[in-house]
């Protein structure tokens, strides 16, 4: 997917970078009427058999009439796009890709597209992703066919239409082949291209942590800095690889030869380490870029953390980086590493090489990165690759989910996030990671999630870390709220399975550490289920009779070697347990090195399927027979609690792994014509964003299929007669522009069953306005709708876009506070989900004697608020609150809404 790219909706500035299926980078832009010599130069460097597949037969040169036509475009009959890499500075040519309109007049339109690529650069998918641009422009453009002739024996250029996902029909006369397919997004491409561009993302990133040659700018002569400490860490852990120091003037570093220049080296180079002051980077990384450099790390600090000429720098650098092929990390950043025996990579300034293992780490944050390689290694878990991204400028978390996901010494990914880049692209890329490896995050800023202006109940429940909070149900991430529980997390998912269920059977030789963990499982949603009579008469059969045989087990102070084992083999075999939990707080009569040599033994005993974590509560810690096993390393805890946090994480992971994907809700084109005819006219008569008035919104909602309560929106004096067409009972809402939220002020009033009534309550209704100095410009008339009342909104957050809010409570939402949210598009199990976190949910069954209410109706109802956000994205604000909703089986209505919208910027 594009990285940076203009809306469709401006093809003339379209200009975006993309990954190559070999993991080189290219810049996509649009054709400009400048570029008429670097067509030519494009064109002459074609070879005579690609001018011919090209053109249909030979050509020498392009005319100046024809160049006057390939570069002056109107950009929706005629669209074209470049594809460019810079070489020495200079902007080259190495693919062309445009859509020419066959009949304006045709309905329904079709362009004729053609696409030419540099013999070289021919396989690498250039034309691929020129094709997908194009026909996203196209559609935009109301373009709705593509067509194609192609020569019989082009066949790379048959294989471009045939990879791309489309439906194409295909007709061959005379040697020709004549393709067609509609330009509409498919399944299909869909699936085609995220896979496409998850495949690239991961070769790109293969560069940066399994290099063959490293080169190290910034080594000093007196071995002081950090490109000093990372040369010494290359060397002393034992690189595989090849390592060329760079400076302008040493003959030699730390005992290596050194080189003037990485152009001077005169090898390949994979990657270059960059640790120089910032007003040298950008001149250090085009000799790299010369040098056909893969990937870079960025060590030094200066850029977009410091100021805003350090943020334009930085642009600088991504551009040229991009643009030259190579992929980035940092800047600001301590590096990446790599354990695996063949590689060995250290080339960062951390003074920790953490054991190896199968856990891969991103942080956002230096300093912090260097604290979780010495947490990882004081802890024994074991890191596969670690990367520092620092400020993200190209290589982002979603290049490496992509890459680890394929990584076979990856098992647990873990994250410290700080910021998001793309957190939309990161919704959906990790999921799919996620379902294959389990993915664990501390995302920091809780504190500061904050509050803003919000003009509707949506945006007042919204804050940025609701919108974290969201994006993690949905894509699978599990969230840790310190470092603590990160790795109390990542060390039980790093040796043990996922736990099929929530049963947890305890083993224990203290009773008071067995209850802290049985409140604590319970608190956080695990359950400690009765043993079978079966294991409870084998635990007798070798326990003391004052031992207690119920869960937790707990085996007394004397419990040795042999008893644990025994029982620990009975209670992970019962029927009713998923997961064991092993307690053991050392008595004065027992070893622990011989304790945990029997918990070893006993886990040896349990089925594989279970996950099994100790607490030892010892203060040495756990002791070294743990980790070595015949069952393999199992993870101890200082604590009961901390035991039951991450066992609870996990099952509640393997929950939303074995849960179905559902469907999405796409509104038919009926229904999209109706809402756009609304939206079009009140954007066109607005100057910006703007609330509908209330026949608008109910003509959005009822074309969106949702019921909104009959009503009649009158004068003042008009009101009377309104509620008699209505029918009683009805209830009486003040409108006026001063007034947002019309119960703060009193401007609801129910139960209106007769003229005098409704008389009445106008008048009480103009005073309670008064009061607040805001006119009662019209009385919106509505019929009463008993039921539960819920919330359904969406509102748009500046970073994640459209968020979708469901809750209890009504007018008291925002005091309880009781929501969810998702972030679009969602589906109906992602619907089922949010209402399933609810405290309140208990109300749709009837709580206390209370009605039930129609569960399935809420679940339509946010799934149309989701689907509305697909047809508007210049939605800004939905709130529809109260939705009644009616007993099983009969729907939910809503009482009152309100939409905004706005141009989109």
């Amino acid at each position: 997917m594009a990285s940076s790219a203009a809306s469709p909706r401006d093809p003339r500035s379209y200009a975006t970078e993309e990954i190559l299926r070999d993991g080189g980078s290219i810049c996509i832009r649009a054709i400009r009427p400048i570029d008429g010599p670097l067509l030519l130069e494009h064109f002459g460097r074609l070879s005579p058999r690609s001018v011919y597949l090209r053109f249909f037969g030979p050509r020498k040169r392009l005319s100046e009439e024809e160049v006057t036509r390939l570069t002056e475009l109107d950009f929706t009959t005629h669209v074209g796009l470049l594809a460019t890499l810079l070489d020495g500075g200079a902007e080259h040519v190495i693919g062309v890709g445009r859509y020419i309109v066959v009949d304006s007049n045709a309905v329904p339109r079709g362009a004729e597209v053609a696409f030419a690529v540099l013999d070289e650069h021919q396989g690498r998918g250039v034309g691929s992703l020129l094709l997908q641009h194009l026909a996203r422009i196209a559609e935009t453009n109301g373009i709705c066919e593509f067509e194609a002739d192609v020569l019989g024996d082009n066949e790379r250029m048959l294989d471009v239409f045939a990879a791309s996902g489309f439906t194409v029909k295909r007709s061959t006369d005379a040697g020709v082949v004549h393709l067609s397919f509609p330009t509409e997004e498919t399944d299909a491409s869909r699936r085609i291209g995220q896979r496409r561009e998850r495949q690239a993302a991961a070769r790109s990133i293969r560069s940066l942590l399994q290099p063959g040659a490293v080169a190290i700018i910034g080594a000093s002569r007196n071995s002081q800095g950090i490109g000093s400490a990372i040369l010494r860490n290359l060397i002393s852990t034992g690189f595989n690889g090849r390592i060329y120091p760079i400076h302008p003037e040493a003959a030699e570093l730390e005992g290596l030869p050194a080189f003037a220049a990485v152009t001077a080296v005169g090898s390949a180079i994979d990657l270059a380490v960059v640790a120089v002051p910032q007003p040298s980077v950008e001149a250090v990384i085009a000799d790299c870029a010369r040098a056909n450099v893969h990937s870079v790390v960025v060590i030094s600090s200066g850029f977009a953390e410091a100021s805003d000429a350090g943020r334009l720098a930085q642009e600088r650098l991504k551009h040229l980086v991009r643009g030259s092929g190579m992929r980035m990390v940092g800047p600001n950043c301590i590096g990446v590493l790599n354990t695996d025996p063949a590689v060995r990579l250290n080339a960062t300034f951390s003074p920790v090489w953490p054991p190896a293992g199968n856990v891969a780490v991103l942080s956002q944050s230096g300093a912090l990165g260097i604290a979780l390689l010495e947490h990882a290694r004081a802890r024994g878990i074991g890191i596969s690759t670690f990367v520092s991204v620092g400020n993200k400028a190209d290589v982002s978390g979603n290049d490496l989910l992509a890459y680890w996901a394929e990584d076979p010494r990856t098992r647990v990914i873990a994250l410290y996030l700080e910021s998001f880049g793309n957190p939309r692209k990161f919704a959906r890329v990790t999921p799919d990671v996620a379902r294959q490896k389990p993915i664990v995050a501390v995302k920091s800023g809780r504190s500061a999630a904050g509050s803003r202006a919000a003009s509707s109940h949506s945006a007042a429940l919204a804050n940025l870390d609701v919108a974290v909070d969201a994006l993690f149900e949905q894509a699978g991430v599990m969230r840790t709220n310190t470092l603590e529980e990160l790795f109390d997390l990542t060390a039980l998912l790093s040796t043990q399975p996922l736990p099929p269920g929530p049963r947890v059977g305890v083993v224990t030789n203290a009773g008071g550490p067995g209850i802290l963990l049985a409140d604590a499982c319970e608190a956080k949603g695990l359950t400690l289920p009765e043993l079978t009579s079966t294991t409870r008469e084998a635990l007798a059969a070798f326990l003391p009779p004052q031992a207690g045989l119920a869960n937790p087990v707990d085996m007394l102070a004397a419990a040795g070697p042999e008893d644990y084992e025994r029982a620990i083999a009975a209670v992970g075999n019962d029927p009713t347990t998923d997961a064991v939990v092993v307690i053991y707080i050392p008595p004065l009569v027992t070893r622990p090195d011989e304790i945990a040599a029997g918990i070893a033994r006993g886990a040896a005993e349990v089925p594989t399927e279970k996950p099994i974590a100790t607490v030892f509560l010892s203060g040495p810690g756990a002791p070294a027979a743990l980790g070595g096993g015949p069952r393999g390393p199992l993870p101890s805890y200082t604590y009961p609690e901390n035991a039951a946090i991450a066992l609870a994480a996990a099952e509640r992971h393997a929950r939303w792994r074995r849960r179905t994907q559902g469907e999405v809700l796409t509104l038919d084109e009926s229904a999209a014509t109706a809402v756009r005819a609304v939206v079009d006219r009140v954007l066109e008569e607005a100057d910006g964003p703007r609330w509908l008035s209330t026949s608008d919104v109910a003509t959005v909602l009822s074309a969106t299929g949702v019921e909104l309560a009959g009503f009649a929106e009158t004068s003042p004096d008009d009101s009377v007669a309104a509620a008699e067409r209505l029918g009683y009972p009805v209830v009486a809402k003040a409108i006026s522009s001063g007034v947002l939220h019309k119960s703060d002020v009193g401007g609801v009033i129910l139960g209106l069953d007769s003229r005098p009534a409704v008389a009445a309550a106008v008048d009480t209704l103009r005073e309670r306005l008064q009061r607040v100095g805001a006119p009662l410009e019209r009385v919106l008339l509505q019929r009463q709708v008993d039921g539960v009342e819920a919330l359904v909104g969406v509102t748009m957050d500046p970073t994640f876009g459209p968020l979708v809010v469901c809750g209890f409570g009504g007018v008291l939402v925002e005091l309880v506070r009781d929501v969810a949210f998702r972030l679009t598009p969602l589906t109906d199990s992602d619907a089922a989900e949010m209402i399933d976190g609810l405290r309140s949910r208990k109300l749709l069954d009837g709580y206390r004697g209370g009605p039930a209410a129609d569960r399935e109706a809420l679940i339509a109802v946010i799934r149309r608020a989701a689907a509305l956000v697909e047809i508007v994205p210049e939605l800004r604000e939905l709130d529809m609150n109260p939705v009644k909703l009616l007993a099983p089986g009969r729907g939910a209505i809503v009482v009152d809404a309100r939409m905004r919208i706005g141009p989109l910027s």
